[in-house]
């Protein structure tokens, strides 16, 4: 165990200096829900009744965080493909390393930079009037490390298993869609006709988000909260169960 939490650090401290060199990315992948919450926001203040919550932003923000946790993750398998072109996976591949370090390691340090990137976010909320209590917003956060966990963890797999650039986008994009429309990130689904809802309905994301509005409404025993926890957690079991295979099979 102590092999692979010194592995894990390893890795871990090689892709933040990664990070940290290229902060570029980092902020790019805030720009977009930061332009979400100054531009889109604001047209939602007159619907706030209709949105179900006291004040636009405490739904719409939610929804914005979990677009982060997920689109965020989705494409960091980006950067493998690149190091698996430059030759990194093979050198690492060869050393002694844990494999389930190698994999764990990249993974803490997208969730690390989601975790900054979503209190920046909550921040420059609370000036254009986002009101929710500090407890909803911590556990909202800790949902959307976990999601983060997930998707990077999934993400990391398919880089290995397709290898492509022009293969993984398409790929990504086939499923960001969809996902964005129909997990009600934007506007909560109850805005819907009935066709649409119940197709929704069996979108998991979904109900994360749901979840996630309750928690930053206060109400953390509402049964929206325990299906968009326990959705969260089977996603990164099956994410993280489904990542450490794909990295064992290509560095065994």
């Amino acid at each position: 165990m102590n092999a692979v939490a010194r592995d894990t650090w390893t890795v871990f401290a090689r892709a933040m200096r990664l990070s940290l060199r290229n902060p570029a990315w980092v902020v790019i992948g805030l720009l977009q829900p930061i332009l979400y919450i100054v531009l889109f926001g604001p047209l939602l203040e007159p619907l706030s009744g209709q949105l179900g919550g006291e004040n636009a932003y405490s739904v719409f923000v939610p929804g914005i965080l979990v677009q982060l946790g997920i689109f965020g993750a989705l494409f960091v398998g980006f950067g493998l493909i690149a190091e698996y072109r430059a030759g990194v996976v093979e050198s690492q591949r060869v050393t002694p390393a844990s494999r389930t370090a190698l994999l764990l390691g990249r993974v803490l340090r997208d969730v690390v930079v989601l975790l900054v990137q979503g209190v920046l976010l909550v921040l420059v909320s609370i000036p254009l009037g986002l009101r929710a209590p500090v407890m909803g917003v911590v556990l909202t956060l800790v949902v959307i490390a976990l999601l983060g966990a997930a998707f990077a963890s999934v993400s990391y797999a398919l880089a290995l298993t397709l290898k492509s650039e022009d293969a993984f986008a398409p790929l990504l994009n086939a499923f960001v869609l969809p996902v964005l429309l129909l997990s009600g990130i934007l506007l909560p689904m109850t805005l819907a006709p009935g066709w649409l809802q119940a197709i929704s309905d069996v979108v998991p994301i979904k109900h994360v988000v749901e979840g996630a509005r309750e928690l930053f409404d206060g109400d953390y025993g509402a049964s929206a909260v325990w299906w968009g926890v326990g959705l969260t957690v089977a996603m990164a079991v099956l994410g993280w169960v489904y990542g450490v295979r794909r990295f064992r099979r290509e560095n065994g």
